[in-house]
């Protein structure tokens, strides 16, 4: 999770709200925010990134192994 954009996002809404007599809105929306990007099972940019690398090798190797069972195959008849 990452805090800077939880941060971000409260400070944002703490300077639009600023003039309001809300006294404990960022205290109320950080809590708020936290509590729903943690039940969103949210992953880093970082993580999507190397499971998208993960991704690109597996499918390289499963084509490499279909031509070669296909050159098998042939070859078998």
């Amino acid at each position: 999770m990452n805090n800077a954009f939880i941060d971000d996002m409260a400070r944002r809404l703490s300077d639009l709200l600023a003039q309001t007599p809300v006294a404990d809105f960022e205290k109320n929306a950080r809590a708020l925010l936290t509590s729903l990007f943690a039940k969103a099972n949210l992953v880093t940019r970082e993580e999507f990134d190397a499971q998208v690398h993960v991704l690109a090798r597996t499918r390289e190797k499963l084509t490499e192994l279909e031509a070669k069972l296909a050159a098998l195959e042939s070859h078998k008849d």
